[in-house]
């Protein structure tokens, strides 16, 4: 969801074991920006022709958000939508897959002369290994041919850094490992990246364009981007090195004036930051019992703050699915929208466009989330697409890492304490306990940085039970150097503390702990006093505030990030392994074919309701 690392340059060391998988090529100098106006003959339908034009026309706006290169279909519970049935049971639908989504998508926009497609940012970052072994480059031609027109940037557009977010957009071979495939030069984004709220220190100037406008036989529309003002907080200091990011409020209403000013009246804010409604079921009404009274977060206050010059704001970041009105400043309802995350889910938004106001007529706009389900027949550009990247990545991503006996639950776990966040925690102290490798006595690890679960079904030909790289690789995509750090008891208690009260006290980050740390977490209690603090063991020592300890985590934790500044005090730093290295190694030690690795009973953290 949230706060997650930087992905490093996974594919440094992996692609370096497997010489000749890619074609290196020398750096290819940028393009100019391809960040042009979409919409006039892009396939999306024909408008009314000549003659008399009547005085509304609907424009249909399609949006997702939150894809993180999942091209394939997410596997196991992280790839379910649930939907409240008319009895009041919930069914977990399987969803999502490119496949899938392109087919959604070009069967929505049939009949729909005016269709604009729209995304809420983090469409790359943490993927799976099939994109992201290979920086994401997958997934932007995959949206390219989904005709995507416009994408806010998320945080995770920030994961590589700037000038890696700049190739994405204007395309050019890798800096370090060059062209991947022999022959073909990396086009770039055929959609302009909007990010009004990110500006460069030095200069002052955004980052990348501001905003666009879609235009189609005189109907036009303008489309802010803006991802969450808390962006540094939740990627590594590299990833953000030299830029600025601001209030999205004032951002959005800055250029909703511009654009005013221009004469587009018609105006979509698309932004990273979301809310969190009542239900996790997809067809939720969220406007139950009045206007936007079934949702809660960031996004409430930030679509009240925002000028009723803006019609409607798509929404993401919180891999939510919501289809809300909240008031706007003037008191009257706006449609705000997520789509949950990994394709699984899209929204479908009627904009009745009034030719003679260039507005939006904002009492008939339509908004609903609809699944993107595995029955319907897949898009066959996409399937060609997912096979010829996987022919590259097959000699990494087919080798075996050890064997499970079941599914072990890390994303799609719903409770404070995961499986596999234990697993995780597990490896990171076995890994870096050994004087010569940090002396480590206890681990920590963010719950976001765990991006999928191990899944006991087969996904190829390796057999059930069966854990690949590229599924070891999908959980743990970063590839984040662990550090190993001396706290003290006192600094040790205040993390915990840091969970569920300052900026993660609304919505808590519960740290995965490694084996031989307890505490009791009270969740009756309100802020700090949720962890009770006479209860935190090590190996059944109380914790003492005075004494060191050495702590392991991962340089993302290690730096602050997440809402924990105490972790970020730590001192006599060891720099270690990455956290899929020993994500990999612990898997090896701990299973074999006849024994295979169990799920992890999940008991260190004592849960009061």
């Amino acid at each position: 969801m949230s706060a997650t690392p930087q992905k490093k340059r996974a594919s440094r060391r992996v692609l370096a074991a497997a010489a000749g998988l890619a074609t290196v090529g020398a750096l290819v100098a940028a393009m100019p920006a391809g960040a042009h106006d979409r919409g006039q003959g892009n396939g999306h339908g024909h408008g009314h022709g000549h003659g008399h034009k009547p005085r509304t026309v609907d424009v249909q706006l399609l949006s997702f958000n939150d894809l993180h290169g999942n091209l394939e279909p997410p596997a196991g519970s992280a790839g379910n939508i649930s939907e409240t049935q008319p009895d009041g049971t919930v069914k977990a639908i399987p969803a999502g897959g490119v496949e899938y989504l392109a087919t959604s998508l070009r069967t929505a926009r049939k009949g729909n002369p005016y269709s604009v497609t729209a995304a809420g940012g983090d469409m790359v970052g943490a993927s799976p290994l099939l994109s992201g072994l290979f920086h994401d480059e997958p997934t932007i031609e995959a949206l390219n041919k989904l005709k995507l027109d416009v994408s806010a940037v998320g945080n995770h557009e920030f994961d590589e850094g700037a000038t890696e977010l700049a190739r994405l957009q204007n395309g050019g071979c890798h800096p370090v490992e060059g062209c991947y495939e022999k022959g073909k030069k990396f086009k770039g984004a055929d959609f302009p990246y909007l990010a009004a709220n990110v500006t460069k220190e030095k200069t002052g100037k955004p980052l990348l364009k501001p905003y666009t406008v879609w235009k189609k036989n005189g109907v036009k529309i303008g489309f802010i981007g803006v991802t969450l003002e808390g962006t540094p907080d939740i990627v590594t200091a590299n990833g953000v090195k030299g830029l600025k990011f601001h209030d999205e409020v004032k951002t959005i209403n800055k250029y909703a004036r511009e654009l005013d000013r221009k004469g587009v009246k018609s105006i979509v804010a698309l932004i990273h930051e979301g809310g969190a409604p009542a239900s996790t079921s997809y067809n939720y009404d969220c406007d139950s019992p009045g206007a936007g009274d079934g949702i809660s977060g960031p996004i409430v206050d930030i679509a009240k703050g925002i000028t009723p010059k803006v019609d409607a704001l798509v929404t993401g970041h919180t891999h939510q699915a919501y289809v809300c009105t909240v008031p706007d400043p003037a008191g009257k309802p706006r449609m705000v929208t997520s789509a949950s995350s990994f394709g699984k889910l899209y929204t479908d938004t009627t904009l009745t466009y009034d030719r003679r106001t260039n507005d939006i007529v904002r009492t008939s706009v339509k908004s609903a989330n609809h699944v993107v389900t595995r029955d319907q027949p897949k898009a066959a550009d996409m399937t060609s697409l997912i096979d010829r990247w996987n022919k590259l990545a097959a000699p990494i991503a087919n080798r075996p890492q050890g064997w499970i006996s079941a599914d072990i639950n890390g994303r799609g776990s719903t409770a404070p304490e995961k499986p596999l966040g234990n697993v995780i925690a597990d490896a990171q102290l076995e890994g870096l306990a050994p004087a010569d490798k940090g002396g480590a006595q206890v681990a920590f690890m963010n719950p976001g940085g765990i991006r999928a679960d191990l899944v006991y079904k087969a996904s190829g030909s390796e057999g059930d039970g069966v854990v690949t790289y590229g599924e070891a690789f999908t959980v743990q995509p970063f590839t984040n150097m662990m550090n190993v750090v001396d706290l003290t008891g006192a600094q040790l208690v205040t993390a915990l503390q840091q969970q569920v009260s300052g900026p993660n006290e609304a919505s808590p980050k519960i740290l995965q702990v490694s084996k031989g740390l307890t505490y009791t977490l009270d969740l009756t209690k309100t802020g700090a006093a949720r962890v009770v603090t006479d209860t935190i063991k090590l190996n059944g020592e109380a914790i003492d505030p005075a004494r060191t300890y050495r702590v392991a985590m991962n340089e993302f934790l290690a730096g602050g990030g997440d809402g924990f500044p105490a972790l970020g005090q730590g001192t006599n730093k060891l720099v270690g392994a990455s956290d899929l290295d020993l994500f990999n190694a612990y898997l090896a030690a701990h299973s074999t074919a006849a024994a295979p690795l169990a799920p992890p009973v999940t008991d260190r953290i004592t849960v009061v309701q």
